[in-house]
């Protein structure tokens, strides 16, 4: 009885086995066969190529996952400041990836490094590229203190390597960004073999560069339509093979080889293997990961609002081993930017190098402290919950790829690059040789929609006409532009004059005429220029700690005291792991 017990148990568990391995053939195969008309994807002789096995987003280098979630964003414990401008509201951000660490000097200087060897500021067709990516260095001066140490050495010194960026305005911490993107999917491309190995180093100039969505686009083009450096592969997961150019307009990404062979493929949004782009966070999505109050989570409620970035609510720590040291780089009081040399001493007087304190729930460092941090919005007083409560961020301007006459896309080249003179006076470069040209979206995109009815949304619901008390619903006159005088917010308006020759481009021997809005009738400075910063800094006391707090300054200004660190949205699922109860 006990001998055909123990059988039939063998009997059962070996058709489980059997069972669960035909469960796996099934699957695998069907993995591999669309569930829509049961043919074969990737099939080597052709057909449709989709990355079936695409699992996760690679967390790409310096980021770490925030798993997104709903937080209460404005809610400050002390406002002296009487700004009325962080009031709070329930919000919801999605999952995203953040630097663990602001930029720092050395991931900067690699960048002007790149600039400088591909756009040449000795060619004075590229002049203005390497200049304006430049740090203000003159940002350390001051009338009445010796800085000079720092406006010498703080951004070239290897002794400085570690710290944090500054000098950087908003507008060259957005290019910074878009380089990275370019840089970080161009090695990803030469490590699947999308790309010939060393090709992003020695073939690289003015006009063979790799712009990411150039690329998805129209990959045939990117290095000049290099064809020995920008490679194809044969099928999901076949050798490397070398492009032939496709005949015609190559925006599906593919070229058939026809009778003679299976397809090759060059790398597609499809392939999974490309990374989003890195950008500057949100305000909301920099204010959520700061104050990381998934630290107090308990089943599905916070206990309690963090004043800063850490638990409890003071500066020092607590803790035995580290108690009394302070948990992060500001100004403790007038003429105090450390402490007493010694125990007490926070261990900076201006910034310090990252990660010299502890990171909080999110793994991140120096959320409070340090530097303030540039984010993408523009500011206004109010944080709008009632137009959007989900992934919320006022910028918004849409563009779209230009098309010529020949219905062709219109890449930027070494000729048609466009400058911008900023109402400081410095030049800087619009788009950079290899880029899609983009133009404002029309009615084409807009018409019967309800999501958007314009390219530019900053000032939608505060800032447009409709939001000025000049606007009359019922008025003639609904339709027309609105004039200077009656703009929502009066801020002033600097202007500078660049003399151009004849073909078009900025005469360098010229000089700036600069026509300063001296006027004392200015009633703000809040306009569709001005960026949001977060964080407080070296200079700052400990009320700017807060990360709800938030102030604004010009986008085209830079500081000693602001820096940034940048983010990138995630795709796919919220997190990577199965969700279950806190304690």
């Amino acid at each position: 009885m006990k001998v055909n017990k123990i059988m039939t148990v063998r009997i059962l568990f070996s058709m489980i086995v059997l069972f669960g391995f035909a469960s796996c053939s099934k699957k695998s195969s069907s993995k591999n066969t669309s569930s829509a008309t049961g043919w074969k994807i990737n099939d080597p002789n052709g057909g449709f190529q989709y990355n079936s096995s695409f699992t996760k987003q690679e967390t790409a280098p310096g980021l770490v996952l925030v798993e997104g979630g709903t937080f209460t964003m404005g809610k400050v414990q002390d406002d002296p400041m009487h700004d009325w401008n962080n009031s709070p509201s329930q919000q919801h951000v999605q999952s995203f990836y953040m630097d663990e660490t602001e930029v720092t000097n050395m991931m900067y200087m690699e960048y002007l490094d790149w600039v400088k060897r591909v756009f040449p500021p000795t060619d004075e067709n590229y002049k203005h590229i390497y200049e304006g990516a430049l740090p203000d260095t003159l940002v350390w001066r001051n009338r009445l203190g010796y800085n000079e140490t720092m406006t010498n050495n703080y951004l070239r010194h290897p002794a400085y390597k570690d710290y944090p960026v500054v000098g950087v305005n908003w507008l060259q911490a957005t290019e910074f960004a878009k380089w990275r993107t370019n840089r970080v999917n161009e090695a990803i491309l030469e490590r699947e073999g999308y790309m010939k190995k060393g090709a992003k180093v020695v073939d690289v100039d003015a006009n063979n560069t790799f712009d990411t969505e150039a690329y998805l686009v129209s990959p045939s083009t990117s290095f000049g339509g290099n064809e020995e450096i920008i490679l194809q592969k044969t099928g999901r997961g076949g050798k490397k093979a070398k492009a032939k150019k496709a005949k015609g307009d190559d925006a599906d990404a593919t070229a058939t080889a026809g009778a003679e062979g299976p397809t090759n493929v060059y790398a597609q949004k499809t392939s999974g293997v490309l990374l989003p782009e890195y950008r500057l966070p949100t305000e909301a999505e920099w204010e959520y990961a700061a104050a990381a109050d998934v630290g107090q989570r308990e089943y599905n409620i916070y206990r309690g609002q963090k004043k800063y970035p850490w638990k409890g609510q003071y500066t020092r720590s607590g803790k035995r081993q580290t108690r009394g040291d302070q948990l992060a780089n500001f100004k403790q009081g007038k003429g105090d930017y450390g402490g007493i040399a010694g125990w007490s001493d926070d261990g900076a007087d201006i910034t310090a190098p990252v990660k010299s304190y502890k990171p909080n729930d999110f793994g991140l460092y120096d959320m409070a402290g340090n530097v303030a941090e540039w984010v993408q919005d523009v500011y206004r007083p109010m944080v709008d919950d009632e137009a959007n409560d989900f992934n919320y961020f006022r910028g918004n301007v849409y563009t779209k790829n230009k098309i010529d006459k020949d219905g062709k896309l219109e890449f930027v080249t070494s000729e048609t690059i466009k400058y911008d003179t900023l109402s400081n006076g410095k030049v800087v470069a619009r788009n950079k040789p290899g880029e899609i040209a983009q133009v404002p979206v029309d009615e084409n995109e807009t018409y019967l929609r309800q999501n958007f009815s314009t390219s530019n949304n900053i000032g939608y619901r505060d800032g447009d006409k409709q939001s000025t008390r000049y606007f009359d619903f019922g008025s003639a006159e609904e339709g027309e532009k609105i004039s200077e005088k009656k703009r929502m917010y009066d801020s002033p308006i600097h202007k500078v004059e660049v003399v151009k020759d004849s073909t078009g481009k900025i005469d360098s021997t010229a000089k700036l005429s600069r026509k300063f809005d001296k006027t004392g009738k200015r009633t703000t400075l809040i306009g569709d220029d001005v960026r949001v910063y977060k964080g407080g800094s070296w200079r700052d006391r400990a009320y700017w700690l807060d990360p709800a707090q938030r102030r604004y300054c010009q986008q085209e200004i830079a500081s000693d005291y602001i820096g940034f660190r940048c983010a990138m949205s995630r795709v796919g699922p919220k997190s990577d792991f199965k969700k279950r109860p806190r304690n």
